[in-house]
This record gives C-alpha cells, sequence and structure tokens, in this order.
C-alpha cells in the first residue's frame, strides 16, 4: 500500500523515476482531496511508467470519492483520477517520450491520476496520434466515449436520424450534438436545465432545445418535446425519471433509447404497451464497465474530428493545487471541462516539441 503522507513544500526527486511523487489523496468516502506526497508505486512488467500532461476531472471521480460506486468503494485512503494523457518515462511496450492516453483504475494499492506521476497496466494505454493536443485529447476521452458508444455504436445512428439529447449541457451532451451532426443526424432536439448553455448547443448544431421545468409532469414535458421534434429516432439519456419517461411518450416506430446516467432519479414508470406498441428498444451503457479496447475506435474518432477541428469543446485547464476547489466546482456540475495539469513548464515544453 502507498505511504500517503500531507507535506507542505514540493519536494521532488530528480531523475526519470522519481521516488516520491505530488498526487491528490482522498482520505475516506466522502471527503474531499487534499494534495500530499506519496510513496511512487515501482513499476513492473507489462506496465508503463508515464509523466502526466492533463488529467480530466469526471463526474465519475466525485461518485468513486463518495463511495456511490459500491464494487470501487475506497474505505482507505487513495489516490483519484481515472483518465489521463502522459508521456512515457519507462516501458517495455512504448518508447521514452511517447505520448499516450491512459485509463486508470485507482484503489488504495494503485494510484489514479490526478498525480505528477502515474505506473498504468499497458493494456490500459494508447498512443496519442502526432498532432493532437493532449489536453483536448483527454478532455473528449471519458466523456466523448460516453456519446459516441451509445449513439453510434448501441444507438446505430443513421443519416437522417431524429435525435433527441437528454442532458446535453454538459461536456457528454455537447459532444453528443456534435457526433450527431457529424454522423448526419436530420433533426437533432438538446434537452436540459440551463438556458444559457441550451444555447450554446445551437452553436453546435442542435436545430432545437427544450428547457427542463421544475416540477413538470410528464405529459406536459412531452408535449413540448413532440413540438420540437416531431419524429425521434434515437434518444441519448442522461437523466432518466421524468424526462424519459416523456421522451418515451415522442419516439417513433422502432426509437432507439440508450441510458447514460439517471442525474433527475433512479427509477420510471413504463407502460408494457408503449414499449411493444412502438416496438422501442431501451438499453444501457456504462463506459466504467467497458475495456480501453472497446474504446479505441471511438478515442480515435474523436480525436482525428479534434485534429480536423469538428470537434470543440470548452476546457479549463487547472494546476494540481487547484484540484479541492476544482473537485468542489464539478459538484455543482459546470458547462466546461477541467482538466488538472500537474506541470505547466512540462506541458508547455512537450507542446513545443511537438
Amino acid at each position: 500500500m502507498p505511504d500517503f503522507e500531507v507535506v507542505p513544500t514540493d519536494p521532488m526527486d530528480s531523475g526519470d523515476a522519481p521516488t516520491r511523487v505530488r498526487a491528490a489523496i482522498v482520505d475516506h468516502p466522502g471527503a474531499a482531496p487534499r494534495i500530499g506526497v506519496i510513496d511512487a508505486a515501482r513499476r513492473r512488467k507489462e506496465t508503463t511508467l508515464v509523466r502526466v500532461l492533463g488529467a480530466a476531472l469526471n463526474p465519475l471521480d466525485i461518485s468513486i470519492a463518495a463511495g456511490l460506486v459500491p464494487v470501487v468503494r475506497h474505505e482507505e485512503p487513495y489516490v483519484p483520477g481515472i483518465e489521463c494523457t502522459g508521456v512515457v518515462v519507462q516501458s517495455d511496450q512504448f518508447l521514452p517520450g511517447d505520448p499516450v492516453y491512459g485509463e486508470c483504475h485507482p484503489s488504495p494499492t494503485s494510484a489514479g491520476c490526478f498525480a505528477s506521476h502515474v505506473v498504468l497496466s499497458d493494456t490500459d494505454l494508447l498512443s496519442l496520434p502526432a498532432g493532437v493536443d493532449p489536453v483536448q485529447a483527454v478532455a473528449v476521452g471519458n466523456s466523448g466515449v460516453a456519446a459516441f458508444l451509445p449513439l453510434v455504436e448501441l444507438g446505430g445512428l443513421r443519416k437522417g436520424d431524429g435525435v433527441l439529447i437528454l442532458g446535453a449541457t454538459g461536456a457528454v451532451g455537447k459532444l453528443a450534438v456534435q457526433i450527431s451532426r457529424e454522423h448526419g443526424a436530420g433533426r437533432i432536439v438538446a434537452v436540459g436545465r440551463d438556458a444559457t448553455a441550451l444555447e450554446q448547443t445551437r452553436a453546435l448544431g442542435a436545430h432545437a432545445t427544450v428547457e427542463l421545468q421544475t416540477g413538470e409532469g410528464v405529459e406536459s414535458l412531452a408535449d413540448r418535446l413532440r413540438a420540437a421534434a416531431p419524429s425521434i429516432d434515437l434518444v441519448l439519456d442522461g437523466l432518466f425519471g421524468t424526462p424519459l419517461e416523456a421522451a418515451l411518450r415522442v419516439c417513433g416506430p422502432r426509437a432507439r433509447v440508450v441510458n447514460i446516467g439517471n442525474s433527475v432519479g433512479p427509477e420510471i414508470s413504463l407502460s408494457a404497451g408503449l414499449l411493444r406498441g412502438r416496438q422501442v428498444s431501451l438499453t444501457g451503457f456504462a463506459g466504467f464497465y467497458t475495456p480501453l479496447t472497446q474504446k479505441r475506435l471511438a478515442l480515435e474518432w474523436l480525436w482525428g474530428a479534434l485534429m480536423a477541428d469538428r470537434l470543440h469543446l470548452d476546457v479549463v485547464r487547472r494546476p494540481l493545487d487547484d484540484l479541492p476547489a476544482a473537485w468542489a466546482d464539478q459538484q455543482g456540475s459546470p458547462h466546461t471541462k477541467t482538466v488538472i495539469v500537474p506541470d505547466a513548464q512540462i506541458l508547455a515544453g512537450f507542446s513545443r516539441r511537438r
């Protein structure tokens, strides 16, 4: 188990493979992270030591730390962070200096990505394409996959489809609007609570928006959805609850519905007659349970779209010391994506070399 210790200064070992690294530490379920120094993990066979360039802050990081994900609940201190980009320091699989994208599985015995360095399994790493911005690349990683795979693979997005995005104002929703646009959706309707963020989705490709209203009933919301989208073929649902119940009432025959979250509520009331009568397919997706090998094509598409300037996401870069404040901001559901940059000088040097 790593030796967790609070250190007020920044004592970093010199050399390529440090014995101590700065990192964020969550002490117990529900605790906010603090910044300290830990013993660096030792690289073993089939693992790679990576110097972190950028680590994305995701809602899943908050849920794990709060103890809301039973399969990864951590009662003891651990370093959070589920994804990063970085440069290879030591590896048997990759060359030193190679830029990579990595997925972390943080636990009390395996540090996550909110650190200056991290050791990852070789199977949890992908090479980054030449020319992609590592901060943007990680910003669209988990969030982009959560939009791309449900829409394109599970949902079978086709040219001309009417697409309804429930929860369109966050990073996943905004990327979903753009992915739908790039795949030729005929009409895209964005649904969410924040009027300003909803208006931003129009610039990204949404043809119409529907603002959720507190306390509104299913039938009233269904009427407003129907007015915005007379024909719905595909629903990406990040809300569940009343919005999904309303959306199911306006789905067309053989519509596909993919659920990726339940921020409004964990349960719905579903009529068997509605499901069978319209032959609606309803399924779910969780990137947490999907191996990186199954995400590769999605990530490559996302990075290619970034480099072709066909994909845009508002990204806020913050130093590791700002993570506690960024963590609090994330709990308020910001409409931007935060990427933690452990060392701005290292990132700048990498960018110049590119």
